[in-house]
């Protein structure tokens, strides 16, 4: 393994100083994008449910080319502007790219009869091995983001004699790898702009799933949640078969799990981040395989700088991809392997979409 790359300093402009300002310049900073032409792919998951995929494949990927595994957030989806970013600059460095679609989420929206949660790492494994099986000889890089961070170091240490022996390293951003203290965190102070936005979100895509999908299960709430704590309760928690939201978040967070961790990881955090606590991390025992940069601003998912020496302001889209390509590609042509694409079966692709 090539050595770890070290992490540049975030340095936020001036009017954007403050976590609160950053978490929401990641998100209404303009954004401009070409017209989303990813293949889909429906993977059946071990209980008869599926997920959706979105593949991008740069001309020049050959066998044995690296490929990335992009895991959205909580409410977010394969569109979600940071993993359209971050999914284009990775193809432009050769990278062929799957961005999923959690259960119930984007194209998985009329097709899910289960929720998503921050537990659902056994789908995230499950989408791994198929693509090693897509992708023989190739190295499988796994992105995950907030939420998606969360699930995707879940993944990586609780078994991880379970994960493709192809699995090369895992990069997760704003990871809320402690679940209860996360939430708990959201319900103080200005926190509680956020705790019920995402309260409301959640109602709304409850409702929206309903309407699109026969299959999905009908709740009815005797009194609309009003925080992701009480949402957990009476929806996440009975449906993903915990006991409780606080079952589930003991059983769900990643931080008992990433002192196992075997596989080269970077945790990117900020300190000022106004919906995860970064304290957790920096309780973290210490592991060989894991990193964690702890930036001193960014806010939840913003990070916008100043832009140098990056190519623009994008200051955590970088750091993914130097950590996914820092990485010694080891083609295998001395085995005879052909230098072309392998798709899926064709009897699990969807036609092309744009969003």
């Amino acid at each position: 393994m090539s050595r770890v790359p070290s992490v540049p300093s975030f340095k936020s402009p001036w009017l954007l100083q403050g976590g609160h300002r950053q978490t929401l310049a990641g998100v209404w900073t303009p954004q401009r994008f070409p017209v989303d032409t990813a293949r889909q792919h429906r993977v059946p998951l071990e209980d008869g449910d599926q997920v959706v995929l979105h593949e991008d494949v740069p001309t020049s990927w050959q066998t044995g080319d690296r490929v990335a595994l992009l895991v959205h957030g909580l409410a977010g989806s394969h569109a979600s502007p940071y993993m359209r970013r971050i999914a284009a600059r990775l193809n432009g460095r050769g990278v062929r790219t799957f961005r999923l679609d959690q259960r119930t989420c984007g194209a998985g929206l009329t097709i899910a009869r289960r929720a998503y949660h921050c537990g659902r790492s056994d789908d995230v494994r499950t989408v791994l091995w198929r693509l090693a099986e897509w992708c023989p000889r190739s190295p499988l890089a796994l992105l995950g983001f907030s939420m998606g961070g969360n699930i995707a170091l879940k993944m990586a240490g609780e078994d991880p004699d379970r994960n493709p022996p192809a699995l090369e390293s895992v990069f997760a951003a704003c990871p809320p790898i402690e679940l209860h203290r996360c939430v708990r965190h959201l319900q103080r102070g200005i926190g509680r702009i956020y705790d019920q936005y995402f309260a409301r979100l959640l109602r709304e895509h409850v409702r929206l799933w309903q309407q699109a999908n026969p299959e999905a299960p009908t709740i009815t709430f005797q009194r609309p949640p009003r925080s992701i704590e009480e949402f957990d309760d009476v929806f996440t928690a009975p449906l993903g078969g915990f006991a409780s939201a606080v079952d589930y978040y003991q059983k769900s967070s990643a931080a008992q799990f990433v002192p196992s961790i075997q596989t080269p990881t970077l945790i990117i955090a900020a300190e000022d981040d106004p919906m995860v606590d970064p304290r957790p991390m920096q309780e973290l025992p210490h592991s060989p395989a894991v990193s964690v940069h702890l930036a001193e601003g960014g806010g939840h998912m913003g990070f916008v700088s100043q832009g140098q020496p990056d190519p623009d302001g994008w200051w955590l889209d970088w750091r993914a991809v130097e950590w996914v390509t820092h990485f010694q590609l080891s083609h295998s042509d001395s085995q005879g392997l052909p230098k072309t694409v392998v798709h899926p079966d064709p009897a699990m692709m969807v036609s092309r979409v744009s969003t």
